[in-house]
């Protein structure tokens, strides 16, 4: 399987601020448009800074360097639904993932680290996430209920910059009977399409069951099949280093960061 990048650098350096606002207010009004240094540039070429502020509504946080620190990611299943043909698809390498779904917020900021280098940032990787929509539905798969072969939805592809850090716009998942809310990623770090890593993250149950009970999530509910981590056949065994850290509330949208840590 080849991974081929495209380059979307003048997409996005014509990009205003007020093109940055739509964006976000299409995935969902409530969450506050980003601030101008926010933009994510490709890795080779554009601007790399560390923003102090995501936002403008007093939704504050600076996103670089808060992380769990500099570990080892545990290596995990990919899981049922991977859909890795994606992959070769140019349109897969974007910020906003989310494809219009109804759903809170998840704005995620993971950063690579190479544990090899004095945990240096790793620019240029490129980092492969999916997850479940809100109603516990991933796309591309016929599955239990629903049947969404030839969707892409809640699935994306970016590229670190030179700081490390990879940006993508998503919703807060959902759940399905048998797992805890998660999300899927995958890192590869060159062309041939080698993975390099494959994991999973955690989200605070504190802020889980907050969103559940929250409008857009409530037909739903709160996930019954496994109400803990130590009943989760993935994160059983701790989830200290997949554990997300997050901040934001159900009404303003949520901010996701984590160092994930990279043997090279």
């Amino acid at each position: 399987m080849h991974f081929r990048r495209y380059d979307s650098r003048s997409m996005q350096a014509s990009a205003t601020l007020d093109q940055r606002r739509r964006v976000l207010r299409a995935a969902l009004a409530s969450l506050a448009a980003l601030g101008g240094s926010t933009l994510l540039r490709d890795a080779r070429g554009g601007v790399c800074s560390s923003p102090e502020s995501l936002f403008g509504n007093g939704f504050e946080a600076s996103a670089v360097g808060s992380g769990s620190g500099c570990v080892l990611i545990p290596s995990e299943t990919q899981g049922p639904y991977p859909l890795l043909s994606v992959l070769s698809q140019p349109g897969m390498q974007r910020y906003d993932i989310t494809e219009g779904r109804a759903g809170i917020p998840l704005l995620l900021e993971l950063r690579l680290l190479n544990l090899s280098n004095g945990c240096q940032p790793i620019e240029g990787a490129a980092l492969y996430l999916w997850h479940c929509d809100k109603d516990g539905v991933y796309s591309g798969y016929s599955q239990p209920g629903s049947n969404t072969v030839g969707q892409t939805f809640c699935r994306g592809i970016q590229f670190s910059d030179c700081n490390g850090v990879v940006r993508l716009l998503t919703l807060y998942p959902g759940w399905y009977a048998g797992r805890i809310t998660h999300l899927h990623f995958q890192v590869y770090l060159n062309v041939a399409g080698s993975v390099t890593a494959t994991s999973q993250l955690a989200l605070p149950q504190a802020v889980t069951q907050a969103v559940y009970a929250s409008p857009l999530y409530l037909a739903r509910g709160q996930n019954t099949s496994v109400t803990s981590f130590a009943q989760d056949n993935v994160f059983s065994d701790g989830v200290e280093r997949q554990m997300l850290n997050i901040e934001g509330s159900v009404g303003g949208g949520y901010l996701a960061t984590i160092d994930i840590g990279v043997a090279l």
